[in-house]
């Protein structure tokens, strides 16, 4: 992986085995030499935010370690970054769909894949604000195979980092979120959640919330946040 460096770790997620993720090094790497990023609007300072691993990532993949492996359940993993929790899934025998903007983020997820000796694991291009062409395979050079199709569960952890007036994100999960559906967002308190909830409330999703608060230990920094879960036709059980 030319023009940035990477580091390797094992990551305890409690459920399944450690994992073993190639990240970035830290957010000092950048590399853009065709100007990709740059033309799907990923500055220089978010570049390598997708390549690192997050503390609310890691949340994500331990609920969803704990979530019953349901037949015919689709799942769709939202800016997955490095998809920790989408390669959790993939592990337990779940249909997953990682989905993210960023160029680079299918090859980290396909030599991760590798590292843990898994099988293939489905990827689509996801852009919230300017969905790129809905095309379900690759056939020229330049195209992508986008989120196409609904889901039952969709999922993602620190996605509400900006304020999203136009509603970008919970507009896409709208498009692809089935009728009866669940939505998973860990958030790590940021500002942008109230304005989210009324976008999902738009879309008739009932908002659930769940503390996730921990004190630091030996293997974990302190963390504060919230499992946002949102429901569509589904009753208020658990």
């Amino acid at each position: 992986m030319s023009g940035y460096l990477t580091k390797q770790e094992h990551i305890a997620v409690r459920g399944v085995d450690d994992m073993i993720i190639r990240s970035l090094l830290d957010r000092q790497q950048f590399s853009d030499d065709d100007g990709e990023a740059r033309l799907l609007g990923i500055s220089s300072a978010s570049w390598p935010l997708f390549g690192l691993l997050w503390p609310s990532g890691a949340h994500l993949a331990a609920r969803l370690a704990a979530r019953p492996v349901r037949a015919g359940e689709r799942i769709l993993e939202v800016g997955c970054g490095l998809a920790l929790a989408s390669l959790v899934g993939h592990r337990r025998g779940a249909d997953v769909t990682a989905s993210d903007c960023h160029p680079l983020a299918e090859r980290f997820l396909l030599h991760n894949l590798e590292l843990n000796e898994l099988g293939p694991l489905k990827y689509r291009h996801g852009h919230w604000a300017a969905p790129a062409p809905q095309v379900d395979s690759v056939d020229q050079p330049g195209e992508r195979a986008c989120v196409r199709g609904l889901y039952d569960l969709i999922i993602g952890s620190d996605v509400l980092y900006e304020r999203d007036a136009d509603a970008a994100l919970a507009g896409f999960i709208g498009r692809h979120a089935a009728p009866v559906a669940e939505v998973w967002i860990v958030d790590p308190d940021r500002g942008n959640r109230p304005q989210f909830n009324r976008q999902m409330a738009a879309l008739r999703f009932r908002l659930g919330e769940e503390r996730l608060d921990s004190v630091p230990s030996a293997w974990a920094a302190a963390y504060k946040g919230r499992l946002l879960s949102y429901r569509r036709g589904l009753d208020d059980g658990p």
